[in-house]
């Protein structure tokens, strides 16, 4: 029998070592004073920031989900790395953790060099918008697993916090008031009923013209980074909700007491066109449990400390706590 090679089996090492090459100096781009070596090594090294009492280590982890599939279709790869790193540190600093570094996992069919390069440049760049390191990575070609166009992420977070500053339960009132931070579209939550409906249901197509552009550039609109508003407001807000998968009516409860209940008025909610468009095909409960409807992130802020938050970013007033059983009503 002829000899066989790893090649012949579909996986490629020399394009894998193409591609560690061809991401250095976005990777590069991401290190600050504390990252410790280089790409290359067995493990990705950061030093501890000083400045503490006590410091508390958080990890969030994350994909992107079938949003990946658009890309792949599409053949547009430059924004799902932001995603991938949004939806990772967006989770960090609702636990007031801040973000210090950031990894990733690469896992595909057969390996695109110039494909896996712009996810990966799209990571740095998410890793930029929120100002953590990208350390580490792995990159794995696995034949058989997918097909040879397809390919998977999954993103990994590490953060630091002050653990007394970490509980934000005892800090949220009765009377205070809700901040929606706007989204910048469906960030990466809900893409298989926006698939089943526009594309199955609809038969729209990826070039049809939407709010002025073509359709797939405002499906493939990159997932906000909320972290630079955070560390500007961080002393002014009492907690603050990551709006993803479950919508408000879920995410909001998670920094909720048991006392204590959220009033929404969604009149004031600047619903995103994608969001109207979809909703005359879609129940509103279905809507609101599936998609942010434009609302990325909410925090909860103190009555005298509204006027800062409002003038010291973009988020607007949608409603407050009231005394009641945790949940939320939308009104």
């Amino acid at each position: 029998m002829a000899e066989v090679s790893y090649k012949e089996a579909g996986v490629d090492i020399d394009a894998g070592n193409a591609l560690v090459e061809a991401i250095k100096p976005a990777v590069k781009s991401t290190f600050d004073p504390n990252v410790i070596g280089g790409i290359g090594s067995f493990a990705g090294a950061y030093a501890l920031p000083g400045g503490y009492k006590e410091p508390v280590l958080l990890a969030a982890t994350d994909g992107v989900g079938t949003k990946l599939k658009l890309a792949i279709e599409s053949g547009r790869y430059d924004t799902v790395g932001i995603d991938l790193v949004a939806m990772c540190v967006n989770d960090l600093i609702c636990n007031f953790g801040t973000p210090l570094f950031f990894l990733d996992y690469y896992a595909t069919g057969k390996l695109d060099v110039e494909a896996a390069k712009s996810v990966i440049e799209g990571i740095a760049e998410g890793c930029r918008q929120s100002e953590c390191a990208l350390i580490g990575g792995e990159t794995a070609e696995m034949p058989g697993m997918y097909s040879e166009k397809d390919f998977d992420l999954a993103g990994f977070a590490v953060g630091i916090a002050e653990k007394g500053e970490m509980n934000r339960l005892g800090r949220v009132k009765a009377g205070d008031k809700l901040v929606a931070l706007p989204s910048s579209g469906i960030h990466s939550n809900g893409f298989s009923l926006v698939r089943k409906l526009l594309f199955e249901k609809l038969g729209m197509a990826f070039d049809d013209e939407f709010d002025g552009k073509p359709l797939i550039e405002t499906l493939l609109t990159p997932t906000r980074i909320y972290v630079k508003t955070f560390k500007a407001l961080k002393d002014r807000i009492n907690a603050l909700a990551h709006i993803t998968g479950g919508g408000l009516v879920e995410n909001l409860p998670r920094v909720l007491p048991e006392n204590l209940h959220a009033e929404i008025d969604t009149a004031k909610i600047r619903v995103l066109p994608i969001f109207k468009m979809m909703g005359q095909y879609v129940a509103k409960e279905e809507m609101y449990r599936t998609f942010n409807m434009g609302v990325g992130m909410v925090l909860v802020v103190s009555p005298d400390h509204l006027s800062y938050v409002l003038e010291h970013s973009d988020g607007y007033e949608i409603g407050e706590l009231i005394e009641g059983p945790k949940g939320v009503t939308l009104r």
